[in-house]
């Protein structure tokens, strides 16, 4: 896993532009931290930062390829091609001849022998620039789910590029600027494709190839959900589930540095850990490692509420017990957690204030950890999304709401308007946002989008749809934040659940069967239950934890009291002052207000530290 950049402009010799690129590349340090390099001629300029996975010694970057000593492509390349192995054998019965061992140079021949057509031929998770020496064209190039993130701002005569928005904002032309729509987009919890929150700044969508060329911009899908009729029945359908989940997690075992698993004791990351376990042991390998977060006090502190039942560490343990981990509990104290330089860290790797408080915090911390040990991590995101977990699949209000489920589910105790957190912005601002309405307008475009197939009734249509808003909206939610946390810190992180096969079947798969025991994530229970200990593999679904330490709402209210006290504090201008004093009122409740305390801190730090320009 890397991070890249770079810069194509038509109209000026980017030669002498080195000391420029040099700083965007600088940018993406973080998530490549074992080797960085550039390439420079005249109209194209492209920057690597490398994390080592594959063929640690042959895998440099950019990587060009030529012939008879004319340059035809040149490569930055971020991810990993799991089935890189069996394109490699294609092109070399096609002629194609390699000099390393590594997934990028295959990523090259591939694009040199099946032209534009070739994204569609890869399976895996990647974000890379091609440069086509020949046409003098940039491809960028997105995976299907969108698991790397890729940015890129258009300029008068081509374009800036990135991983993250820090890259480009390096360069002296780019200025962060976020006008009333870009602050809907941030606080309304609709990951619109495409849509990066600051003006000029654009995300290559998922599935999709981005053309640049001297005529222009073009954009290609190469891939998105279909309708398909499924004919297999529940046994089938099960074992085709594990089927794939099998040789998914073997796949994704594959690296030249240590590896692990993430294990909250969950089912999704307990059939990963699980399977990896199984995968590891049939290659006469050692135990799987794995890791799991938790909170000084969380014993004495938690309290079963309607989102988490039970605490996470036993059920870790059991998990790893039962296959025989090397498992270590990473633990974090309410000190850490609003500890302001971890908390600046985050901010850092989002470029945005995201809002996620205490849940970004220590997941960061969490990577850093982990970092200590292994390279490379094995998660479980997008099993809730895919295999229905999430109680908004399950509540008929929600699925009735004609609104995001998710949105629907929070509306509930935020209000309709609002997001989590929002209570702290000034009425104003609020009513200026409308995010009721800009939400409602998000929402018929994503409906829009939905493959349906004829004859459907009602309800599978609408559990179709349901499904398709959670995989192709707010998933990547999830996966932006797992993507930042981890590479802040120079760690992988692979999504078995987001390989596009299971995707499109599950996707396909009729809702009742997803639900046919009557609980969330049927099929997946059914297709991992013989690798689980059964209280695991039964367990109630249980979110990502967050810590119930009291001292951490209380830190959280100290520190708001100390950044307003300053009347400069660009915060001032979102807020309203009558919340702002209710809140930090000694009688007040610091929990209830803890996630306006973490989105107002979050702002204020942001405001400040990226010079934001807000243009409201």
């Amino acid at each position: 896993m890397c991070g890249i950049t770079g810069w194509v402009a038509f109209d000026q010799d980017l030669t002498t532009a080195r000391t420029t690129l040099d700083a965007m590349t600088a940018t993406m340090a973080c998530r490549g931290p074992d080797a960085g390099g550039v390439h420079l001629e005249r109209h194209a300029a492209l920057g690597h930062r490398r994390l080592a996975v594959i063929d640690i010694a042959g895998g440099a970057q950019p990587m060009t390829v030529e012939q008879d000593g004319r340059l035809l492509a040149a490569l930055t390349y971020s991810g990993e091609v799991y089935n890189h192995l069996e394109l490699r054998a294609e092109l070399e019965a096609a002629g194609h001849r390699f000099r390393t061992r590594s997934d990028t140079e295959v990523v090259l021949h591939a694009y040199l022998q099946w032209g534009h057509e070739f994204a569609a031929r890869l399976n895996g998770m990647f974000a890379f620039a091609l440069w086509d020496a020949r046409t003098e064209e940039l491809l960028l190039v997105r995976d299907r789910m969108g698991v790397k993130p890729l940015y890129y701002h258009r300029t008068a005569d081509g374009v800036l590029f990135g991983s993250e928005l820090k890259a480009v904002f390096a360069h002296p032309s780019v200025r962060p600027a976020v006008d009333l729509d870009g602050l809907r987009e941030l606080l309304g919890m609709t990951k619109t494709p495409g849509h990066a929150v600051y003006r000029g700044m654009a995300e290559v969508e998922p599935g999709h190839v981005i053309r640049i060329r001297r005529q222009g911009l073009t954009a290609h899908r190469y891939w998105s959900l279909e309708a398909r009729e499924h004919t297999d029945d529940l046994d089938t359908t099960v074992s085709t589930v594990r089927a794939l989940l099998d040789d998914i997690v073997e796949r994704q075992l594959i690296s030249d540095v240590p590896l692990c698993t993430l294990l909250s004791g969950g089912l999704d990351s307990s059939a990963v850990t699980a399977l990896a376990a199984r995968a590891l042991s049939a290659a006469g390998h050692g135990p799987v490692h794995s890791f799991a977060v938790d909170f000084v006090g969380q014993s004495e502190n938690f309290h079963a509420d309607a989102v988490r039942a039970t605490p996470d560490s036993p059920y870790a343990r059991m998990v790893a017990e039962h296959v025989g981990a090397d498992h270590r509990t990473i633990e974090l104290d309410s000190a850490s957690l609003t500890d302001l330089v971890h908390r600046d860290a985050v901010l850092r790797a989002r470029d945005l204030p995201v809002g996620f408080g205490d849940m970004d915090t220590s997941l960061l911390l969490l990577f850093r950890a982990v970092r200590q040990h292994s390279t490379v991590a094995l998660s479980g995101e997008s099993a809730d999304e895919l295999f229905g977990g999430y109680h908004w699949f399950h509540d008929p209000a929600t699925v009735a709401a004609d609104a995001f489920p998710w949105v629907a589910s929070m509306a509930e105790i935020t209000g309709p308007s609002a997001r989590p957190g929002a209570g702290l912005l000034a009425p104003d601002l609020l009513a200026r946002l409308d995010l009721e309405s800009y939400r409602a307008q998000r929402y018929r475009e994503a409906l829009a989008e939905v493959p349906h197939l004829d004859a459907a009734d009602p309800f599978e249509r609408r559990m179709r749809e349901v499904s398709y808003l959670s995989l192709t909206r707010f998933v990547r939610i999830l996966l932006d934040r797992k993507d930042r946390m981890s590479m802040a810190t120079g760690l992988e992180v692979r999504v078995p659940f987001c390989d596009h096969r299971l995707v499109q079947y599950v996707f396909n798969t009729p809702w009742a069967m997803k639900s046919f025991d009557g609980r969330e994530k049927s099929l997946l229970r059914a297709a991992v239950r013989d690798t689980l200990p059964a209280a695991v593999a039964d367990r109630v679904k249980s979110p990502y934890p967050s810590t119930q330490d009291p001292d951490y709402p209380l830190g959280l209210r100290t520190e708001l009291a100390e950044a307003t006290d300053d009347p400069k504090a660009p915060i001032h201008a979102l807020l309203d002052p009558a919340a702002l004093a209710d809140t930090l009122r000694p009688d007040s409740d610091p929990q209830a207000n803890r996630a306006a305390t973490e989105l107002a801190l979050d702002l204020n730090a942001w405001l400040r530290g990226y010079e934001v320009s807000l243009e409201l």
